[in-house]
């Protein structure tokens, strides 16, 4: 994946590895673009979603949260094809998923090696910004496997 210019959640350009392309020009034609170059048909559904999505730069969003922006939007979708859009992006590579507990889930714009804050008075999921973050002592993988990827989610609370 070659590197690509996103917008922060302030509208500010950055360029990382991995993330989603920023929309820039008509942004229809970009996610036309996008949901083509990974082999997925641009459905209306899938157009809108992936408008609402990539749209506004690096996301966190749970299938509920894109559900309603959708719904705001004024977009025919019902809540079911949101989910099957979303694993369906994620399948393709164009989003991560990211579990906070065994019933939350996020999907992430930003699919590059980073991890995240998960912050549980408010269920805010953010980048960790530090993108050497290092792990000092990792276990022997078993026989025949390879680490494929580390997701870390450190919890944060409000201090008491």
């Amino acid at each position: 994946m070659d590197d690509v210019t996103t917008e922060n959640k302030h509208g500010e350009p950055h360029g990382h590895h991995g993330h989603a392309p920023a929309l820039t020009g008509c942004p229809w034609h970009d996610v036309n673009e996008m949901l083509q170059s990974v082999g997925l048909r641009p459905t209306r559904q899938r157009m809108a979603l992936g408008w609402l999505l990539f749209g506004k730069g690096g996301r966190h969003l749970t299938a509920e949260m894109l559900y309603e922006e959708a719904t705001h939007a004024k977009v025919p979708v019902s809540l079911a094809t949101v989910y099957n859009t979303l694993n369906q992006l994620t399948e393709a590579g164009l989003l991560r998923q990211v579990s906070v507990d065994g019933t939350k889930t996020y999907f992430d714009t930003n699919t590059s090696a980073h991890h995240h804050f998960y912050m549980e008075g408010n269920h805010e999921l953010v980048d960790i910004p530090d993108p050497n973050l290092v792990l000092q002592k990792m276990p022997d993988v078993p026989e025949g496997y390879e680490i494929s990827r580390i997701d870390m989610v450190v919890r944060l609370r409000k201090k008491r």
